[in-house]
C-alpha cells in the first residue's frame, strides 16, 4: 500500500485526488494533508480519511483546527516550516504537490530534500526556478511524475523511448473561453466570463491564465525544463475538443499522442500508480460522437502573453520568475475588479522590459526577482 500526502488538499487538484485515493482503498492510503487557510474542508477530509498528520499554512486558522482535532489521533504542523516538517516524515511514499501558484516553490523544494516521489501538480514553481529544481533532483535522485494533463501526456509519450530521438513536443490548448471572441470584447470581459472554461473545472487563477493563453506559456517553460527541451521545440497547438492532451514527435516523423476526456482524475490516477494502470469507472473517449478533430495556431497578437512567454523562455535567468510574478500580481488584480482582462499582458510586458536579468541566478537571486517583479506590477497598475 502506498502511503501518500496531499499539500493543497482543499483545492481542485487536491480534492480529486482524495476521490481517487478513495476509490482504492487497497492501493492508496492518506498519511498526510495540508492546506493554506481552509479548515472546514480540511476538517471534514480529515475525518473521511483519517490523517497522522496535518499542517496549515495560516497560523490564526490553525489555532481554530487545532481545537477540533484530537492530539492522539493527528499531529498538527503549522506555517511554511511546519510543511517543511511534514515531507520529511518516514510514513510518507509519495507527496502530491497540489499547491497553487509560486507558493508552492518552498514545499517543493523541501520535498525533493526529503527524498520521497513526488507527483507534481504545480507548474509556477518550476517556472520561476527550473533549473534550481531539475539540478536539485537529479541529485537526490527523486522521481518527479507531472500531473498536469499535458505535461502527464508528454512524460507517458516519451515513456520508454529514446528521447535523444525527439524531434519536437506539441502542447495543445483548448483556447479558453474567449477564443471566438471579438477583439473588442476582451476590453470588457466580465469575470465571471473569464472562469467559464469550456472544458475544465479548474481554479480561479489557472481559468484566467486559460484565458490569456499565459497558462501554455507557463507550460512552454514547464515542459522546457522537465524533458530539457529547448523552447523552439515546443509548439503550442490549439485544439478545441481537448482530447488530444500533447503529443510527440520524433526524428522518423513518427508522432506519438495521449488522449482520454477531459477529467484530471486520469492523469492523478497514473500518477499515483505509475508504473501501473488501474480500471476505473471513469468515462472512454467516444470516438463516434467526436468525429471531427480541428486544430489551429495560435494568434500570438490577439494573445501576447504567449510571446511573452516564449521570450523569457530564451532569455532564461530571472526573466521567466519575473514573468510568473507579473502574471500573479495582474491576474489577482483582475479578479478583484482592479485591473482590466486586456491589460493583464501589458503589465506583464513592462515589468519585464523593466528587470535587468541575471542570466545563471541562484535561488536567492530568484526570489528577489520575484519579490522586486510583484512590487513593480503593483505600481505598474497603480499608475
Amino acid at each position: 500500500m502506498k502511503r501518500i500526502a496531499i499539500l493543497g488538499s482543499t483545492g481542485s487538484i487536491g480534492r480529486s485526488t482524495l476521490e481517487v485515493i478513495g476509490n482504492f482503498p487497497r492501493e492508496f492510503r492518506v498519511v498526510a494533508l495540508s492546506a493554506n487557510s481552509n479548515i472546514d474542508t480540511l476538517y471534514q477530509q480529515i475525518k473521511s480519511f483519517h490523517p497522522a498528520f496535518v499542517c496549515v499554512k495560516d497560523t490564526d486558522r490553525a489555532s481554530d483546527l487545532k481545537s477540533r482535532l484530537k492530539p492522539k489521533d493527528t499531529k498538527l504542523f503549522i506555517g511554511e516550516e511546519g510543511l517543511e516538517k511534514l515531507v520529511q516524515e518516514e510514513r510518507i511514499d509519495e507527496i502530491v504537490l497540489a499547491i497553487s501558484g509560486s507558493s508552492a516553490l518552498s514545499p517543493l523544494l523541501a520535498a525533493i530534500d526529503s527524498g520521497k516521489d513526488i507527483a507534481l501538480a504545480n507548474k509556477e514553481a518550476l517556472v520561476m526556478a527550473g533549473p534550481v529544481i531539475m539540478d536539485k533532483i537529479a541529485k537526490k535522485k527523486v522521481k518527479v511524475i507531472p500531473v498536469d494533463s499535458e505535461q502527464s501526456a508528454i512524460w507517458q509519450c516519451l515513456d520508454g523511448q529514446d528521447k535523444n530521438k525527439l524531434k519536437n513536443i506539441y502542447l495543445t490548448a483548448s483556447g479558453g473561453p474567449l477564443r471566438r471572441s471579438n477583439p473588442t470584447d476582451l476590453k470588457k470581459v466580465s469575470v465571471a466570463r473569464v472562469l467559464r472554461h469550456p472544458r475544465w473545472k479548474m481554479g480561479k487563477k489557472i481559468s484566467v491564465d486559460s484565458a490569456t493563453l499565459m497558462n501554455k506559456g507557463l507550460e512552454v517553460l514547464e515542459a522546457m525544463y522537465l524533458f530539457n527541451v529547448e523552447p523552439g521545440r515546443i509548439k503550442i497547438i490549439i485544439h478545441p475538443e481537448a482530447i488530444i492532451h500533447s503529443m510527440v514527435e520524433f526524428i522518423d516523423g513518427v508522432i506519438l499522442a495521449q488522449l482520454s476526456v477531459t477529467d484530471m482524475r486520469i492523469p492523478i490516477q497514473y500518477a499515483l500508480s505509475y508504473p501501473r494502470r488501474f480500471l476505473n469507472s471513469l468515462a472512454s473517449v467516444d470516438f463516434y460522437k467526436l468525429r471531427n478533430f480541428n486544430f489551429q495556431k495560435p494568434d500570438f497578437k490577439r494573445f501576447p502573453c504567449l510571446g511573452l512567454a516564449y521570450r523569457v523562455a530564451h532569455e532564461g535567468g530571472t526573466m521567466p520568475a519575473v514573468l510568473n510574478a507579473a502574471n500573479e500580481v495582474s491576474v489577482d488584480e483582475f479578479l478583484k475588479k482592479r485591473l482590466d482582462f486586456i491589460s493583464i499582458p501589458g503589465v506583464i510586458e513592462k515589468v519585464i522590459n523593466r528587470h535587468l536579468n541575471k542570466t545563471k541566478p541562484s535561488l536567492g537571486d530568484i526570489l528577489e526577482a520575484d519579490s522586486w517583479a510583484r512590487k513593480e506590477a503593483y505600481r505598474v497598475i497603480r499608475n
